[in-house]
C-alpha cells in the first residue's frame, strides 16, 4: 500500500525542493493564523527555534485533521538576531531597516520540520544556519533594493540567497536546505524509515 504524502505548505520554494527530490506528494496550505500561534510564544519568551517547531507542528496538525490517512509534513522557519525574531518586511522602507539591522552581524535561520500521521506527531527536527552579512552602507542598501524590487518583501530577511541576495554575505555556516526552509536530508531519511519513500 502506498503512503500518501502531503506537504502542509503553500510555499513554492518548499514544493520545488520536494519535487526536485523526486517525491510524489500533494500540497495543502495549512489553515492557521501563524501570528496568533506565535504571539503567546513570543510573549512568554520562547526561543526562536522553539517558535519554528511549534508552527511546523501546528501546520501539520491542521492538515492532518483534514487528511487523517496521510503522512503530513509541516515546516516553518524563523529568523533571529540574538533573541529578536524577524518577520517579513511590510514595505520597502521596512526591508531597508531589516538590512541595516543585519548589516555586519551574524543572524540565524531556524528551520523546523515535523511529520504527523493520524493526528500523532511521528517525528520533529530542527536545523540551524548562521549567516554573516558584510557591512552595508545605506547607499548600497538603497541601490540593492531598487534592483531586487518587491522580491525583497517575499522573505523574512529581505534577501534571496539564490539570487542577488548572495552579494550581501561574507560567511555562511549551515546546510543549503536549512537556509531554504526545509531540512531535506533528515526529512528524506525519516521518510525512508517510515516506508513512505523507496529506501
Amino acid at each position: 500500500m502506498t503512503i500518501k504524502l502531503i506537504l502542509a505548505s503553500s510555499s513554492p520554494f518548499r514544493r520545488a525542493l520536494m519535487e526536485n527530490a523526486g517525491l510524489s506528494f500533494e500540497a495543502q496550505a495549512a489553515r492557521i493564523d501563524e501570528r496568533a500561534v506565535e504571539a503567546p510564544l513570543e510573549k512568554a519568551g520562547a526561543a526562536p527555534d522553539a517558535v519554528a517547531l511549534v508552527l511546523a507542528k501546528a501546520k501539520a496538525e491542521e492538515v492532518s485533521r483534514r487528511f487523517p490517512d496521510s503522512l503530513v509534513i509541516g515546516s516553518d522557519q524563523t529568523m533571529s538576531l540574538g533573541e529578536r525574531v524577524f518577520h517579513k518586511p511590510r514595505d520597502m522602507a521596512d526591508a531597508a531597516k531589516h538590512l541595516q539591522t543585519l548589516s555586519g552581524a551574524t543572524h540565524r535561520l531556524n528551520s523546523a520540520v515535523a511529520i504527523i500521521g493520524g493526528g500523532v506527531v511521528l517525528w520533529e527536527h530542527l536545523s540551524h544556519a548562521d549567516l554573516t552579512m558584510r557591512p552595508l552602507t545605506a547607499d548600497f542598501i538603497t541601490r540593492h533594493l531598487a534592483r531586487v524590487g518587491e522580491r525583497a518583501l517575499s522573505s523574512v530577511g529581505a534577501y534571496q540567497l539564490e539570487g542577488e541576495g548572495i552579494q550581501l554575505f561574507e560567511k555562511i555556516k549551515g546546510d543549503y536546505f536549512t537556509i531554504l526552509g526545509l531540512p531535506m536530508l533528515p526529512l528524506l531519511e525519516k521518510l525512508r524509515e517510515l516506508g513512505a519513500i523507496d529506501g
